[in-house]
């Protein structure tokens, strides 16, 4: 068996290569545009109800909790301005990329890993046309598209948690909430949560991707690969979140 930091070097240098791949086949006329517009719909469409339930309730208990703590220093006040910046900058785009990743990485390596083994992606290649202009490019393109939008709205409904717990449990108006937020937050803080969510898509993609083009094994196969997409991305995310982070606060 094989040493795990090799097996490491093999699947980056499959996810290079493959990357390579995309690039190529994305100007590469002609344009699928219709399986771009399918992807986003199964990508960004289908996922709101997940996303959107995941941010209100991580608002909510960011809120609860910073404005319990804050209230031993008598400055509870202050809950939608340190709520906003740890949503707007961390717990929006990485939350939205970790359901994302569960949810949508898991179906890309699932589909492209049962077309693998029922070998119908060799059918594609004997009728020359390219799975990865078919299948990856598609999916890739509509996944780096859509996670900043998702960001958008999980931030917005973040903060919506946030402001319901703030009138009710902590007694702040939602005037005082909305004032003391806009004040302190700038263009920055938003535009570095969007940023970080074209990376996460990227990532989350490739990945699954990558592990549903390579699955060996048979239906077997491909259940250890989606569970192994699944990990893979959600830590890529979690270490891509990390060092962006260092490289926005050098900006």
């Amino acid at each position: 068996m094989r040493d795990p930091f090799y097996r490491l070097l093999d699947q980056l240098g499959e996810i290079g290569l493959l990357t390579v791949e995309v690039v190529r086949h994305l100007f590469r006329r002609p344009f699928e545009a219709r399986l771009l517009i399918d992807q986003l719909d199964s990508i960004g469409v289908r996922s709101l109800n997940v996303v959107n339930l995941t941010a209100i309730f991580s608002g909510m208990v960011l809120a609860l909790q910073m404005g319990q703590f804050l209230a031993k220093f008598g400055a509870k006040i202050y809950v939608s301005r340190v709520m906003g910046l740890s949503l707007l900058r961390e717990m929006g785009p990485v939350l939205t990329a970790l359901m994302i990743g569960a949810r949508v990485g898991a179906g890309i390596t699932a589909e492209l890993g049962s077309m693998k083994v029922s070998e119908q992606l060799d059918a594609m290649l004997a009728l020359a046309s390219s799975p990865v202009k078919k299948l990856v490019v598609p999916r890739v393109l509509a996944t780096i598209l859509i996670l900043p939008v998702l960001t958008v709205i999980a931030d917005a409904i973040g903060l919506f948690g946030g402001l319901l717990i703030a009138v009710t449990q902590l007694g702040i108006s939602a005037d005082f909430f909305y004032t003391s937020l806009v004040q302190n937050i700038a263009l920055s803080d938003l535009l570095s949560g969007i940023s970080k969510a074209f990376f996460f898509g990227y990532l989350i993609a490739i990945i699954a991707c990558m592990k549903g083009l390579t699955v060996t094994g048979g239906a077997d196969g491909v259940g250890r690969a989606t569970t192994s997409s699944v990990v893979a991305a959600s830590i890529s995310v979690l270490v891509a979140d990390f060092f962006l982070t260092k490289l926005f606060m050098t900006i």
